[in-house]
């Protein structure tokens, strides 16, 4: 318990320490600019030379022009330990950036997961849309230089039998006719007259 009551101790002490480089510093940067201004300004002659007294505020310019500066890098590395000491010390400040990130990120996951989800919608209606449009118009369209190559000669070959199947009867059909022809062959040979054969 003595050494948690001393934790919130030391932080307080640290922070007054911080409080009072800043008002420290602040205050020589103020200081300083204040003299610099006086000094600027033009006075009336004195026992000092005009030329030493260019000199010697020339010089204290620079002094405390420098002074400044030194507050100034001062008051940088102030904010730099300000920030150290949040980062080690201020936990429930640390959580809730934490958090925050955290809960920003969810919603973004979540944002880019309703956006796929509805691009593989839109995806697959249009994939739906297009098979049909592919599959209706080749069906209706269907040409042997489309078939794959064992249909395409499987159709060839049941043209070819059938247009065998209509040739042959047109080649037979003068066979009938051939026995009249023959018979009327020699009633003419004997209604002209007696042959050769007849005739020796």
């Amino acid at each position: 318990m003595a050494q948690q009551r001393a934790l919130p101790q030391s932080k307080e002490t640290l922070l007054q320490s911080y409080n009072k480089r800043l008002k420290d510093d602040v205050k020589s940067i103020m200081d300083n600019f204040t003299e610099i201004i006086k000094t600027a300004k033009i006075e009336d002659e004195t026992q000092v030379s005009r030329a030493t007294q260019g000199e010697q505020d020339n010089y204290e310019m620079h002094v405390r022009a420098a002074n400044i500066v030194r507050a100034g890098e001062s008051l940088m590395k102030l904010v730099s330990d300000l920030k150290q000491f949040l980062i080690l010390n201020d936990f429930p400040s640390v959580n809730e950036a934490i958090d925050q990130r955290n809960q920003q990120l969810r919603a973004l996951q979540e944002e880019c997961d309703r956006k796929l989800v509805t691009l593989r919608d839109e995806i697959s209606i249009d994939l739906y849309e297009l098979e049909e449009e592919y599959y209706s118009s080749s069906s209706s369209l269907c040409e042997a230089n489309d078939l794959p190559l064992c249909e395409a000669y499987w159709r060839l070959d049941l043209d070819t039998d059938s247009a065998d199947g209509l040739s042959a009867p047109l080649l037979a059909s003068p066979e009938p006719s051939a026995g009249p022809l023959q018979a009327a062959a020699p009633a003419h040979s004997h209604a002209g007259g007696p042959g050769p054969m007849e005739h020796a």
